[in-house]
């Protein structure tokens, strides 16, 4: 067996680490993303970690997936031929973001969500939330008060308000609170992983569009 065949699905420590066939480095899966080759030979990401095959695993970073295709690793650790996309690490931001959209937009129909300057203010006063998130082309004088409430709070800035609308059912927002819970937990992990892919930017404006007049969430 080769050396990186050996890394394929390899298991350290527990079950919930694995090792990155780029760095060598044993992490714990949240902070990795899965590819598997399908029957054609085309690598493809498995963000849920659910698709049947054996899996390549790589550190959540655009960094390491560059350095796999750069050096054929793919290949080596699956040993056979393959065909990588030239916007394989643009196909896994996508569907980053679309995790961390579907774990808000469930986070609001479960009621552990809050919308609005004042009400995520509110929140972060009365210490009811779990994880702050703002736009990030947000106006940077609303997310400096926000955060300065938020304390130790975990802040979450990798999501333009257009984003955050979609995730919720708006047109855009600014500011979401969302409150302790096993949702929360989990948008902290993949957003951990898309950090990897997208860094946050500067607000572009001074408007924000959070129309503070947002309800808490609903339902």
């Amino acid at each position: 067996m080769s050396e990186f065949a050996a890394l394929i699905e390899e298991d350290p420590a527990t079950g919930n680490t694995r090792r990155c066939v780029a760095s060598r480095r044993a992490l714990p899966r949240e902070r990795l993303v899965r590819f598997v080759v399908d029957p054609a030979g085309e690598v493809r990401p498995d963000v849920a970690a659910r698709l049947p095959g054996r899996g390549v695993w790589l550190t959540a970073e655009r960094g390491a997936i560059s350095t796999a295709v750069a050096k054929g690793l793919f290949g080596k650790a699956a040993r056979r031929r393959v065909q990588v996309a030239a916007d394989l690490a643009d196909q896994v931001e996508r569907m980053l973001v679309r995790r961390c959209q579907d774990l808000l937009g469930l986070a609001r129909r479960a009621g552990q969500l809050v919308a609005g300057f004042d009400q995520v203010a509110d929140a972060l006063r009365h210490r009811r939330v779990a994880v702050l998130v703002a736009a990030a082309d947000g106006a940077p004088e609303g997310r400096r008060k926000l955060r300065a409430l938020a304390g130790a709070v975990p802040l979450i800035e990798l999501l333009d308000r257009r984003e955050l609308g979609s995730a919720i059912g708006r047109d855009e927002v600014v500011h979401l609170a969302v409150l302790p819970g096993g949702l929360a937990e989990r948008l902290r992990h993949e957003a951990a992983r898309l950090a990897g892919f997208r860094v946050a930017v500067p607000g572009i404006d001074d408007k924000d569009a959070d129309v503070g007049a947002e309800e808490p969430s609903a339902e």
